[in-house]
């Protein structure tokens, strides 16, 4: 099997909303620690993030209208006015998946295209969470090209919060349907090296993990 450093495809996520300040800046140490992609963090925690990534070799993410993605399409772009203007790298926004399920696919590309409107003026990356357990594979598929027709960087399966995390058949239709247009992120379930390297070798360009994981993906 090919060889990866794992470490440099983690999204090092930082999000359970119980969490103090002080497990907050313990976990984002972690994902430093191990020179993960990034830190993806509560929208309260993104000054702190950024204060801490500084200087690092690990950039900052955050998630917006999450976990649910039921906000107003004008509330999901200020957001991300909000949140580059703090200095975030990368943001992981949710889909309104009840448009996909009700098959809205304008209001579907709309949503997203709200955010990366905003963030491609700054260079924002921007990935896109679909929930990928509550949709059927056609689902997924149309929602890939509403993701690519938006502007946006990466689709992705989960928040992590919500039923199942990512599987190999949800991440081979979205790596299917992408057809090398958009990157795909597995998050959701991750919990392991193996488990890991089995999306890496699918194709996947980017992976999302629960703090507590990363060292044991990264052993």
């Amino acid at each position: 099997m090919k060889k990866y450093e794992i470490n440099t495809y983690i999204d090092h996520a930082v999000l359970k909303p119980e969490m103090t300040q002080e497990e907050v800046k313990d976990a984002i140490q972690l994902g430093i620690y191990y020179k993960v992609k990034t830190v993806c963090v509560r929208p309260c925690d993104i000054e702190l993030a950024v204060e801490m990534c500084r200087g690092t070799q690990t950039g900052v993410s955050c998630v917006l209208s999450f976990p649910h993605g039921t906000t107003l399409s004008e509330i999901k772009a200020a957001e991300a006015r909000v949140y580059i203007q703090l200095g975030v790298d990368e943001i992981d926004m949710v889909v309104n998946y009840s448009y996909i399920r009700s098959k809205l696919w304008q209001k579907v590309e709309d949503d997203i295209k709200a955010v990366t409107d905003i963030a491609k003026q700054s260079n924002v990356l921007v990935k896109v969470i679909f929930e990928t357990s509550q949709l059927t594979k056609d689902e997924i598929a149309k929602a890939t090209e509403c993701a690519i027709r938006a502007g946006a960087d990466f689709v992705k399966t989960s928040t992590g919060f919500y039923g199942e995390g990512a599987t190999i058949e949800d991440v081979q239709t979205m790596l299917d349907a992408a057809n090398g247009r958009i990157m795909v992120k597995a998050s959701g379930g991750i919990r392991d090296a193996e488990q890991a390297q089995v999306f890496l070798n699918m194709g996947v360009s980017r992976l999302g993990n629960g703090f507590s994981s990363t060292p044991n993906i990264c052993k």
